[in-house]
């Protein structure tokens, strides 16, 4: 049978292992304690019909435990989730505790206005930015710039034997051996590749385009193909064959209109003026047979 008083006077006044004295006061580590403070309303081991909050991964929850579960240790709590609403959560706490003592259940709600305030606070923390200054040994400090140190002329020392021996390789003083290390050869091939592909961009790269003007010897060349069609001194106009054939070809001669645009911009009235200008001009031949005496005239016609 389980006695409040006598359970009460062993703790107090012999042993408790949740017992904490310090200067300020006697305060109980026990987690079912609702204020914290060791005395006799406060204590859960004391008291057979007792409540508390206790909050498990941020929730909250009623803890509440009577004297007809105290020969069961499993069941001896009851446990009930209190809302995040705190007007709701105080109202779940007024219908479960109805009946309890009015001490109890102003101390219960205490401890709820409590809990629910850290962490509102905790949550305005965890959104704040701050800064962490962080201490470094001097020792620590000598020890890394010691081992920079060592690292650099390590690295250095590897860069020249490597170089050396690759050197050495190349003029072909060590004649077949080739245990040399495989990813330096490695690298050294990469970069005779690179070199050679640049090389070779280099020498497929496309000629330039220029462009010259050719608008002079476009007119000499138009000016001599009007006179070839004026007849030489040693041609003969004895051959009928010859004329006829020469009277064919000059009589399909059709005008023809060049226009050739230069570099740059050039006005489209400019280039009709030139195409104007560069009209052939048309030469008609007649031939006149009287008697066996062979007669030419020539007439030009712009």
């Amino acid at each position: 049978m389980q006695h409040d008083e006598v359970i009460w006077q062993v703790i107090r006044h012999k042993h408790c292992s949740y017992m904490a004295k310090i200067e300020t006061g006697i305060f109980c580590r026990n987690p079912y304690n609702v204020t914290g403070i060791c005395n006799r309303s406060s204590c859960p081991l004391a008291n057979s019909r007792y409540a508390t909050i206790r909050e498990h991964q941020s929730v909250f929850y009623l803890y509440m435990k009577t004297i007809e579960r105290a020969h069961m240790p499993k069941n001896l709590w009851e446990r009930v989730k209190l809302p995040r609403n705190y007007e709701k959560a105080l109202e779940t706490i007024d219908k479960h505790l109805l009946y309890w003592p009015k001490l109890l259940q102003h101390k219960i709600k205490q401890r709820l206005t409590k809990m629910t305030q850290m962490r509102i606070r905790m949550r305005k923390l965890a959104l704040k930015t701050r800064e962490k200054i962080m201490t470094t040994p001097r020792r620590d400090k000598k020890r890394e710039s010691r081992r920079e140190e060592k690292a650099i002329k390590a690295a250095v020392l590897d860069k020249a034997i490597e170089t050396e021996l690759l050197e050495r390789l190349k003029k072909g003083i060590y004649g077949d051996i080739y245990n040399y290390p495989e990813l330096e050869w490695n690298k050294v091939l990469d970069e005779e590749k690179q070199v050679a592909e640049g090389v070779e961009e280099q020498e497929e790269e496309e000629p330039e385009i220029e462009y010259v003007e050719g608008y002079e010897e476009l007119e000499e060349e138009e000016d001599m193909e009007d006179f070839s069609g004026f007849p030489s001194n040693g041609s003969g106009f004895d051959d009928d064959d010859e004329l006829d054939s020469g009277d064919e070809e000059e009589d399909d001669d059709v005008e023809e209109q060049v226009v050739i645009h230069k570099k740059g911009k050039r006005d489209s009235r400019k280039a009709d003026d030139v195409g104007k200008s560069k009209k052939k001009k048309r030469v008609v031949v007649e031939v006149e047979q009287e008697d066996g005496d062979v007669r030419q005239t020539l007439k030009t016609a712009h």
